[in-house]
């Protein structure tokens, strides 16, 4: 049997969803329309919003998506129960395509342990659900929540159960990271020839990557006949992370000798949408990570130089252009415009509003009085920084002043904006980082831990702005921040600031639902 379609794959991108689940993650509800709205820009087939039923925040969040966003189906993810379905019922009702992703446990450990149901008992619970389901929408999709250690004679069962109750996708979750190419590719094999029905559904992958095989996982599942991968940008994920959109979709793109499939994916927005995850999220990406990492098109060792010179395909299998990166990397500087940086932001993939640009123009000029040259990667933190910068924050720096040297201890003067009024204070510490972040901790007393500091150059040079990382952990909630200034205490306490702003608003989203007691955002992976 074939699938509908069968070069067409679908991208359904789970980045506000499953991404948001990665330890330290907190976006608000701008950041996600913004990320939705680009993500059907880029020509997703289909958006998981959220869980609706984890918390009235969510809920609203897949609400404002699902009435603005136009153009990819716009999912609400919910467990086999009725609150929860309801729930997403209610989050999705304003799309003009909506669509219930409902789940439930169906390995042998999951079920004994975690559910304590039957098997038969999980099979009825799984139809019931789509039922009910199909009551709302009429676009359902059905995981089997740790597919891949299930037992196949019941994944063909319940299968066979959920197609005929309505469910019009079935999605395959590796669940934990567990299964391989070779046994990906059977298992959608095996499902495609014993379900009744395969043929008229389409069958979904779901891969992570805690070995390190989720795109090569999916994309052998998609040989085998899956016609829907789910994946994230960056790869954002809890562990290791998810499949990652930009990886599968460039390897189709790239090798479609091999891999014949097509997408709707333009991907030459890549880039900025990776980018602008990247700073909202809070997770930098890896300079060697494929396809958007700094080091992708980098070419150091000479031979490989050489190559490039005499000619590019030698040892690049993708242009720059492809995913969006700019062919022009001429710098600006302090007599530079705003039709310059107009343009020059236009070519990084960057559309701003006029006030967007005029707050930008400023901080540039600032920068360009600090900086001889100002380059495309410093005007790249300068927009990162602009994004961090929430009117609604908690907190906010608005002055900051150290004395450090040979001769200790170090010294820091700290105003701090907090709920809009400011509070300064004078500290001292082991470095003036240390004194800078004593400051913070004094005027806005917690018990945050902090789990990692790191420093990294924009660009060369002495000059170089410093992007400055930072994750803080305070029972069990873990949050991350990042910032960039030429001054690296300055970026050091805006990073640190921005973890505690993001801490903040984990805070406010654990508030539960009156819906639903507890959820177990472990068993959504």
């Amino acid at each position: 049997q074939t699938q509908p379609h069968a070069d067409r794959i679908r991208i359904f991108d789970t980045t506000l969803r499953d991404g948001e689940q990665s330890p330290g993650v907190a976006l608000n509800h701008q950041q996600k329309l913004e990320i939705a709205h680009q993500l059907a820009r880029l020509g997703v087939d289909i958006i998981e919003a959220g869980f609706p039923i984890a918390s009235p925040g969510d809920l609203e969040g897949v609400q404002r998506i699902a009435r603005e966003v136009r153009g990819p189906v716009i999912a609400g993810l919910a467990r086999a129960g009725q609150a929860d379905i309801e729930a997403a019922a209610r989050g999705v009702e304003g799309a003009d395509r909506p669509r219930i992703h409902t789940f439930i446990a169906t390995s042998p450990i999951h079920m004994a342990k975690k559910l304590n149901m039957e098997p038969d008992a999980v099979i009825e619970r799984a139809v019931a659900a789509v039922k009910l389901a199909r009551s709302f929408v009429d676009d359902v999709e059905f995981s089997a929540e740790d597919a891949t250690r299930s037992e196949w004679p019941f994944l063909v069962r319940i299968f066979q159960e959920v197609v005929a109750a309505g469910a019009t996708t079935i999605n395959i979750p590796d669940t934990v990271g567990y299964t391989a190419p070779r046994e990906s590719s059977a298992l959608i094999r095996m499902l495609l020839e014993r379900v009744p029905g395969a043929d008229t559904i389409i069958f979904a992958t779901h891969c992570h990557n805690d070995l390190g095989m989720a795109t090569a996982n999916a994309l052998a599942a998609v040989e085998a006949g899956a016609r829907q991968i789910e994946c994230t940008i960056n790869g954002l994920g809890e562990r290791a992370g998810n499949t990652a959109l930009e990886e599968v979709v460039m390897a189709m793109k790239v090798r479609n000798d091999i891999l014949p499939y097509q997408t709707r994916i333009d991907t030459t927005k890549i880039m900025n949408l990776s980018r602008k995850v990247s700073s909202v999220s809070g997770f930098a990406v890896q300079f060697n990570k494929a396809i958007v990492g700094k080091n992708a098109f980098a070419h150091e060792s000479g031979i490989h130089q050489d190559g490039m010179l005499k000619n590019a395909e030698t040892f690049e299998i993708m242009r720059p252009v492809d995913i969006g990166l700019s062919a022009s990397t001429l710098p600006l500087g302090k007599h530079s415009g705003r039709a310059a940086l107009r343009a020059k932001l236009r070519d990084l993939g960057y559309e701003l509003a006029d006030n967007q640009l005029n707050d930008l123009f400023v901080r540039f000029k600032a920068l360009a009085d600090r900086k001889k040259e100002v380059f495309d990667e410093d005007l790249i933190a300068l927009v990162q920084d602009e994004e961090r910068q929430e009117a609604q924050d908690t907190l906010q720096v608005k002055r900051l002043r150290v004395i450090c040297g040979t001769d200790g201890p170090q010294e820091a003067e700290l105003t701090l904006t907090i709920d809009g009024v400011d509070h300064s204070i004078d500290a001292t510490g082991d470095g003036p980082v240390d004194a800078a972040f004593n400051a913070v901790k004094m005027l806005y007393p917690h018990r945050a831990a902090l789990q990692l500091y790191q420093v990294s150059a924009v660009t060369e040079g002495t000059d170089a702005q410093a992007t400055v990382s930072v994750r803080i952990e305070e029972d069990g909630r873990i949050a991350t921040g990042s910032s960039a200034d030429t001054d690296t205490i300055v970026a050091s306490v805006k990073a640190y600031v921005n973890a505690l702003n993001r801490l903040i608003q984990r805070r406010t989203k654990s508030a539960p639902n009156d819906n639903v007691k507890a959820v177990n955002y472990k068993d959504l992976r």
